[in-house]
């Protein structure tokens, strides 16, 4: 079955890992057709296993690898194209939609999130398919109060964000 795995947090705040070296883990972890889409950590396998197992296993073998404590977000290839095709936004050059990939239930803790948080003009927040989005003006993101949420320690093994563009590129992958 193809999947794709979701790290959070490469190449941000001192984790910096070459894409080369995590497609090698994910195949000494046992992965067949490995590849990366982009640097930000979206690998492209395929595995007799189901998601849970693939979870636990390819956690491990990135801590372990790079030492650091791991966190991805193992989508099948079905999953995955939701991403895409669900998004609720008409596409817009002045806005970045972003769409979370993570845990059972971590839409709705995001939702209440962005309730809660103080909103620019036009920023949206939206759930289709058990699967949260967020539109928000180009150069707002990070000055956003909803955009320190994808900081939050205590949120840090729940998701992880793409900007939707990044499932387009998935999808050629697969």
């Amino acid at each position: 079955m193809q999947y794709c795995a979701f790290l959070r947090g490469v190449n941000v705040k001192g984790t910096n890992m070459k894409m080369a070296e995590v497609c090698q883990v994910f195949k000494d972890a046992g992965m067949e057709d490995v590849s990366s889409v982009l640097a930000s950590g979206n690998i492209v396998f395929s595995s007799d296993k189901n998601a849970v197992e693939l979870k636990t296993i390819l956690e491990k073998a990135m801590s372990e690898y790079f030492n650091y404590e791991a966190f991805l977000f193992v989508k099948t290839a079905e999953e995955t194209e939701l991403f895409w095709f669900k998004n609720p936004f008409e596409k817009n050059e002045n806005f970045h939609t972003y769409v979370f990939v993570g845990n059972d239930n971590v839409e709705n803790i995001l939702m209440n999130e962005f309730q809660n948080a103080s909103k620019s003009e036009n920023e949206k927040g939206e759930i289709v398919n058990n699967i949260f989005y967020w539109q928000v003006s180009k150069g707002n993101t990070l000055d956003s109060s909803f955009g320190k949420v994808l900081g939050k320690k205590s949120l840090k093994d729940q998701f992880t964000s793409r900007n939707i563009n990044t499932f387009e590129k998935i999808l050629k992958k697969f």
